[in-house]
């Protein structure tokens, strides 16, 4: 549905230069971190501090129809789990995996 990556940085104030820069708009900030998007929404980029509930912060977050189907094809294909399925306060289920890079990967659907 969407990918998203996700730089971390130590101040979101980042966001302003990223803005001005980049010509995109702050459409969510949660405190920790602010997403930019361009005027139709389409292209996004996400700064985070420091992910609220997870020990790590990801690179990248990944929007899925169904996020219970894809924990279930990361878990059978072996990949590390390093955020636990979880619903969150701010209205996502999601889970992170690390690839065999060490990426990590915010996988992730809006509920209710």
């Amino acid at each position: 549905m969407r990918v998203v990556p996700v730089h971390t940085v130590t101040d979101l104030g980042a966001a302003a230069a990223y803005s001005r820069v980049l010509g995109l708009a702050e459409v969510m900030n949660h405190g920790w971190i602010v997403t930019l998007a361009d005027a139709d929404g389409r292209h996004q980029l996400s700064l985070m501090t420091r992910d609220l509930t997870a020990e790590v912060n990801p690179t990248v977050s990944v929007e899925v129809d169904d996020v219970d189907a894809a924990y279930d094809a990361a878990v059978a294909a072996g990949l590390a789990i390093v955020h636990p399925l979880s619903d969150e306060d701010w209205g996502v289920r999601r889970f992170f995996f690390a690839d065999a890079a060490g990426n990590v990967v915010n996988v992730l659907a809006h509920i209710g």
